[in-house]
């Protein structure tokens, strides 16, 4: 069988795909770190081991794995063959809290426990809270090493009849305080990301240059159609923008997925313009507010088109700006994408008429099935159209123009979006309200050059209290993940609230004076 008929099918399982290249293309490189190498008989065998293992674990079908480790090729053998097994892949964010990785790890109901060494140092308080296997992907001390735990080379799985219903990954969203939200993606909606993006130039030819961590949703849309379509998917498990640019050059970069701080470093880099990018087809972006004068510069000094996404990890409808192809619609979204049905709706749940602000809902082929073990926000997270058709809120606002580009007005939650990742001020906010000087806080995200949001702390002041700004700010962020840390605390005299008693954030938006280096 082709690729072409596989991926003609209504659903099949990425294990197919690669074994196809396997034996098609034995020697073409699948992943690339550094100077490793991996070629697809060699990514295949290993899948293969891994799922072996998996089974000889006692791990079924649709049960789980953790893995909390920087980007490796390992860490990517394990999570395809997870997939081969019909096992659910939980990535984990190192950069949250020691806490919030054991919740995360307890929620997902994980069997094993994939880590390295610098994770494992970090997470020595909470150790005894993952009470499953831990495997050192590194062959480390962290856990079992991993070529220990693997079983002997030429191991072959009993094969799984994947289902589109099964569980693909569980991505979880932010968090420090309560058990944060897994989102379960299906291995059904995963198919019809591949199925897409060939759309795009992925195929066996491609390049992709993957440099954003291999737990974001934002990084598996580009790095599994990278490799499960035939082409090559260069890791580079840290960001910096003179060593991007080396590797595009180097490799013949054709793909990449960047979010918009990566962008503004990139382009900014005094020697950007010195190497050679022609091989670029398709650059792409997510996660964050994308400024219309960046995506200018791109285009400019760039080749290969851009395109930017909006949408949820959580699925439902996926907006799309294909600025290469729509200059005079940078300061918009975009579309809904084909097959993609975005609607608008009031705070009554009602729809808004055309040209008016609404949150934005969306349905699409691609949904999560909920949160995992939490019916109830899946609930809230659900709107159903009249007809009983479903529908994932985003909570952000927005409004169509007359050509059915979206431009987004604001976020109902006050998500900050730091460096790519999500920060909720709420849970900042329960961090502060435990410091013993602090009566009141609120978080909110001002505009920064480095990271495009930055989380600021207002916070009111217990009577007699002589805690100093600074030392209210590091004692939050010694207790807050690397991506959630607040970069200052002002102290006021009093949060501004409306007549309702609601606080009133973008006054203090409005308020802060953020420092030049900012």
């Amino acid at each position: 069988m082709t690729l072409d008929e596989l991926l003609a099918r209504p659903f099949g399982s990425y294990g197919e795909l690669i074994r196809l290249h396997a034996r098609q293309r034995p020697d073409h490189p699948a992943l690339i770190e550094g100077e490793r190498r991996v070629s697809f008989a060699v990514l295949d065998a290993m899948m293969d081991r891994v799922a072996a293992t998996l089974q000889r674990d006692g791990i079924r079908p649709t049960e789980s794995i953790a893995i909390c480790a920087g980007a490796s090729l390992e860490y990517a053998a394990v999570f395809l063959g997870a997939l081969r097994a019909g096992v659910a892949v939980a990535p984990l964010a190192p950069s949250s809290t020691p806490q919030t990785i054991a919740d995360m790890a307890a929620n997902a109901e994980a069997r094993l426990f994939f880590v390295d060494a610098e994770v494992a140092a970090e997470l020595a308080p909470v150790r005894t809270q993952i009470a499953v296997p831990w495997i050192a992907l590194d062959e480390s001390a962290a856990g079992t090493p991993f070529s220990r735990w693997l079983a002997p080379a030429g191991s072959r799985p009993t094969p799984v009849a994947i289902r589109p219903e099964w569980p693909f990954n569980i991505i979880y969203s932010s968090g420090t305080t309560g058990t944060p939200k897994g989102i379960v993606q299906p291995q059904g909606m995963r198919w019809v990301h591949v199925q897409r993006a060939r759309d795009h130039g992925y195929g066996p030819d491609a390049v992709t240059l993957v440099s954003t961590p291999l737990y974001s949703n934002t990084t598996l849309v580009s790095f599994f159609p990278a490799v499960v379509l035939g082409g090559t998917a260069v890791l580079m498990p840290k960001f910096d923008a003179g060593r991007y640019l080396e590797l595009a050059q180097r490799h013949r970069a054709t793909h990449t997925m960047l979010v918009p701080v990566q962008y503004a470093r990139l382009m900014a880099h005094p020697g950007f313009d010195r190497f050679d990018l022609s091989s670029y087809r398709m650059k792409f972006c997510t996660s964050a507010p994308f400024a219309a004068a960046l995506k200018a510069d791109i285009l400019r000094r760039w080749p290969g088109g851009l395109i930017e996404y909006y949408g949820m990890t959580e699925g439902g409808g996926t907006v799309v700006l294909k600025a290469h192809e729509h200059p005079d619609k940078l300061a918009t979204v975009g579309q809904p994408a084909e097959g993609h049905d975005i609607r608008l709706i009031d705070e009554a749940g009602r729809e808004v008429a055309p040209g008016e602000i609404g949150e934005v809902v969306g349905h699409s082929p691609a949904m999560m099935q909920g949160y995992h073990r939490q019916p109830d926000k899946t609930r809230e997270a659900e709107w159903y159209a009249p007809d009983g058709k479903r529908f994932i809120r985003t909570g952000d606002v927005g409004r169509f123009d007359a050509e059915g580009f979206l431009t987004l007005m604001d976020r109902r939650k006050d998500m900050i979006i730091s460096g790519g990742f999500n920060v909720y001020p709420s849970d900042l906010e329960a961090v502060l309200a435990q410091h013993p000087a602090v009566a009141e806080a609120a978080v909110v995200g001002v505009a920064s050059r480095r990271w495009g949001e930055t989380p600021v702390a207002f916070v009111v002041v217990k009577v007699g209290a002589g805690d100093t700004a600074i030392k209210v700010r590091d004692w939050a962020n010694a207790r807050l993940g690397k991506t959630q840390r607040l970069a200052a605390v002002e102290i006021v005299d009093a949060l501004p609230r409306s007549a309702i008693g609601k606080i009133l954030k973008r006054e203090l938006r409005d308020l802060y004076v953020p420092p030049a280096d900012l």
